[in-house]
C-alpha cells in the first residue's frame, strides 16, 4: 500500500520537487506551505509521515511538531537550512523522527522515508516480553500501556519502541548504531545524538524506572533489574 505523506515546506519550487519525487517513489503526497496549514491537514487525514521544514510562515516547524506530538505519533522527519548541534538536538527535542539539513539530495530524503516507514510497519522488537514487571516500572507493551510507581505515563512511538528493545535485551549493553538500526530502522549510523536525546528524555519521562537504564560509557546504554 502507498504511504501518505504531508509535506510542509514554503518554498513552492523546493515543495514541488519533493513531491515529484515521493510520488514517482510511489508514495500518495499532499503538499502545504504554512504551518498552520500542516497541523490543519495532518489532523483531518492522519498522514503515515510528515516531512516538515523548519523555517514556516504563521507557526513554525517547531511548533508545529510539538502540538502534532502532543496530538498523536505521525512520524516526522524536520528540514532545516540549520546545521549546527544544538539545532539538531531542538528538533529531536520537539519529537521529530529524524532530521536532515539543507541543501539535501532527493535519493537521502527518500531514503530516510523509506526507513522511518519500515520501522513504522515492521513491528521488529526482538520478541520483547508481553508484560514487564520491574520495581517502579510495570510495561504492558502489547497493551501498549506504562506505569511507573502505579501512575500511567504516556510515551512517544519512538520513545516506547525505545523502551521495549532495551527491557527485550535488558542486561546486555547495545550500541547506539544498533539502537539505529533497530529502533529507528536506519542500515547506517547518520545521527547517533538522536539516540542520545530520545534515552534522556525517556529516562526523564519513567522517573525513578529511568535509572535502570544505564550509560555504558564508549559503548551505549543497558537496560538493568
Amino acid at each position: 500500500m502507498p504511504a501518505r505523506i504531508l509535506v510542509a515546506e514554503d518554498d513552492l519550487k523546493q515543495a514541488e520537487l519533493i513531491r515529484r519525487y515521493l510520488e514517482r517513489e510511489g508514495h500518495l503526497t499532499v503538499v502545504v506551505h504554512d504551518g498552520r496549514e500542516a497541523i490543519d491537514e495532518a489532523r483531518r487525514r492522519s498522514p503515515d509521515l510528515l516531512v516538515l521544514d523548519v523555517m514556516m510562515p504563521k507557526v513554525d516547524g517547531l511548533d508545529v511538531c510539538r502540538v502534532l506530538r502532543a496530538d498523536g505519533d505521525v512520524p516526522i522527519i524536520m528540514l532545516t537550512a540549520r546545521s549546527t548541534e544544538s539545532d539538531r538536538i531542538a528538533g529531536l527535542d520537539v519529537g521529530a523522527d529524524d532530521y536532515i539539513t539543507k541543501p539535501f539530495s532527493l535519493r537521502e530524503l527518500a531514503a530516510r522515508v523509506r526507513a522511518v516507514l519500515r520501522r513504522q510497519s515492521n513491528g521488529d522488537h526482538d520478541s520483547a516480553t508481553p508484560v514487564y514487571r520491574g520495581k517502579h516500572i510495570v510495561a504492558d507493551f502489547e497493551a501498549v500501556a506504562i506505569a511507573v510507581d502505579g501512575e500511567p505515563i504516556r510515551l512517544t512511538r519512538r520513545e516506547f519502541e525505545l523502551l521495549r528493545y532495551l527491557v527485550a535485551n535488558r542486561n546486555r549493553v547495545l550500541s547506539r548504531d544498533r539502537l539505529l538500526e533497530r529502533v529507528w530502522g536506519y542500515d547506517q549510523a547518520i545521527e547517533t545524538r538522536s539516540v542520545d536525546v530520545h534515552v534522556g528524555r525517556l529516562r526523564g519521562k519513567l522517573r525513578a524506572a529511568g535509572q535502570q537504564i544505564e550509560t555504558v560509557v564508549g559503548l551505549g546504554y543497558r537496560f538493568v533489574e
